[in-house]
C-alpha cells in the first residue's frame, strides 16, 4: 500500500488547521482625532466622521395670521356706453383701450336735424315774448282808463288773462328749449365715468339708435379695483371683531403665492352665509395703480386677520414628524444632536410657530436627516435665517470628506464623489470601499 498520497494529505490539513486557530480576531473599527487625541468607535448614534448638516437658530418675530381665499377681480364700475338719439355717427374720438376722463367726447353724431328743432324752439318763445309785450302794453292802458271810467272793467279783466296766458306760453317754450337742448347735447356721446375703454362695437358712418344693445363701447373703472372671494363661515366672528376695530388690510398675490400683487383693504362682509358652500363673501378694495389687477381675473388673496407677537419662530424643514409627534434636531455644544419634542401651533411653507419646547437662541437641525440619529456628532456646514428661503448650496458649503490621518483632503469632485480622506480613513473589516461607517 502506498502510504505517501495520505502523508501529505494529513500534511495539508495540519497547516489549514494551525492557520484557523493562530489567525488574529478583527479589532473594532476607531479612528483616530485631531492631533491623534482620543478616539471615537463607530456605533449606533454616533458615526465616525461628523455628519454634514444645515442649521438655523430659532428666534423671537411677530408672526402675521393670515386666512388665504382665491378671488376674482371685478371693475368698480362699467358702463356700455349707447347713444341716446338716433342718427348717423359722423365722427369717432378714442382709441381702444384708452384711458379717458369723465366727460371725454367719444363720438359724435349729425346734430342737423336736432339742431334744427332747438332753433324753432328759440324761434317759437321769441315770438311769444312779443305778443306777451304787446299784451303788458295794452294792460297798462286799459288800466289808466278803467280809473277814469273810460272803459268796461271787464275788458281790463281780459286783458289781464291774456297776460297770464302768455306768460305760460313763454314758460312753456324755455322748457321746449330746454329739451331741444338736451336733446342736441346726446348728438356728443360722452363718457359717463372716468375708466379705459374697451373694443370698439360700432364703426364712423353707421346708423345708431337707443334700442342698440351692443353699444358704442364699454368702460371699465379698473383705478382702483374690488375683489370678491370667500371665506369659510367658521371665520366669521374673527372677521366681524377685525372690521369693528377698523378696516381689515387684504393683499392680492401672485400666482405663485409669494409675490405680493398690490395691498388694499376689505370693504363690506356681505349679510349672509351661502348655504350651498358654507362661505361668506367679502369685497376688498385696491388701488392698482399700475394695472396689477384685471376685470375676470382670478386673484390668490391673503387677509390680516391677527398677529402673533414675539413667538418663538424657526424654518418648518426644520420640524420633523415621527409616532411620537413633532420633534426637532437640537445641536448642544459639543455638536452632537438632541431629540427635542415640540408643540407646533401654526406653519406655512417657510416657517413654524412653536408653542412649548423650544426657546429662542437654541440651534437646531434644517437639512441632512436621513443620516443623524440621537446623540450623533454632526458638523454644521451653512445657516439658515427664519423666514428666508435656503441658500442654493455652493461647492465650500457641500458636505466634506472625512478628517482622517492621512494627506488626503475632504471635498467632492467634480463627479460629486467623496475624493479627499481615502489614505486617512479606516474602514471595518468587511466594509465597502466608501460607505459611511
Amino acid at each position: 500500500m502506498n502510504w505517501k498520497p495520505i502523508a501529505v494529505v494529513l500534511v495539508g490539513l495540519t497547516v489549514v488547521a494551525a492557520t484557523v486557530i493562530y489567525w488574529p480576531s478583527p479589532q473594532p473599527t476607531q479612528q483616530q482625532g485631531k492631533g491623534g487625541k482620543g478616539k471615537r468607535f463607530a456605533g449606533p448614534g454616533n458615526t465616525a466622521d461628523p455628519v454634514p448638516v444645515r442649521a438655523a437658530v430659532a428666534r423671537l418675530a411677530d408672526v402675521p395670521v393670515y386666512l388665504d381665499g382665491v378671488g376674482t377681480a371685478r371693475a368698480l364700475n362699467t358702463v356700455v356706453v349707447k347713444p341716446q338719439v338716433e342718427g348717423k355717427l359722423i365722427a369717432i374720438s378714442f382709441i381702444e383701450g384708452q384711458d379717458v376722463p369723465r366727460g371725454f367726447v367719444l363720438a359724435k353724431i349729425d346734430p342737423t336735424l336736432y339742431q334744427a328743432q332747438y332753433d324753432q324752439a328759440v324761434a317759437t318763445k321769441a315770438q311769444r315774448e312779443a305778443q306777451l309785450a304787446n299784451a303788458q302794453l295794452d294792460l297798462e292802458r286799459y288800466m289808466r282808463l278803467a280809473a277814469s271810467n273810460a272803459i268796461n272793467k271787464q275788458q281790463v279783466d281780459t286783458q289781464r288773462a291774456l297776460v297770464a296766458q302768455l306768460e305760460a306760453q313763454v314758460r312753456g317754450d324755455q322748457a321746449v328749449i330746454d329739451n331741444a337742448r338736451a336733446i342736441l347735447s346726446y348728438t356728443d356721446i360722452t363718457a359717463p365715468i372716468a375708466g379705459r375703454t374697451g373694443i370698439r362695437q360700432v364703426d364712423e358712418g353707421n346708423i345708431v339708435r337707443p334700442s342698440d344693445t351692443t353699444g358704442l363701447v364699454v368702460i371699465t373703472e379698473v383705478r382702483p379695483i374690488s375683489v370678491l372671494f370667500n371665506l369659510p363661515q367658521q371665520t366669521l366672528p374673527d372677521l366681524n371683531r377685525g372690521m369693528a376695530e377698523g378696516s381689515l388690510p387684504i393683499d392680492a398675490m401672485g400666482p405663485d403665492g409669494r409675490a405680493l400683487v398690490d395691498s388694499g383693504k376689505v370693504l363690506v362682509i356681505d349679510n349672509q352665509v351661502d348655504p350651498t358652500t358654507g362661505t361668506v363673501r367679502l369685497k376688498g378694495e385696491f388701488p392698482n395703480r399700475n394695472l396689477q389687477l384685471w376685470p375676470g381675473q382670478f386673484v390668490n388673496v391673503r387677509l390680516l386677520i391677527d398677529t402673533l407677537r414675539q413667538v418663538v419662530v424657526v424654518p418648518t424643514a426644520a420640524v420633523q414628524r415621527g409616532p411620537v409627534g413633532t420633534f426637532v434636531f437640537t445641536i448642544d455644544k459639543d455638536s452632537t444632536v438632541s431629540v427635542r419634542r415640540v408643540t407646533v401651533a401654526r406653519q406655512d411653507d417657510v416657517r413654524a410657530v412653536i408653542a412649548d419646547g423650544l426657546a429662542a437662541g437654541e440651534q437646531i437641525v434644517t437639512s441632512g436627516f436621513a443620516r443623524i440619529a440621537d446623540r450623533a456628532l454632526v458638523e454644521v456646514t451653512g445657516t439658515e435665517e427664519v423666514g428666508l428661503p435656503p441658500a442654493i448650496p455652493t461647492v465650500e458649503t457641500q458636505p466634506r470628506g472625512g478628517k482622517g490621518g492621512g494627506k488626503g483632503k475632504g471635498g467632492a469632485g467634480k463627479d460629486g464623489v467623496d475624493k479627499g480622506g481615502e489614505k486617512g480613513k479606516t474602514q471595518a473589516p468587511g466594509a465597502k470601499p466608501g460607505a459611511t461607517p
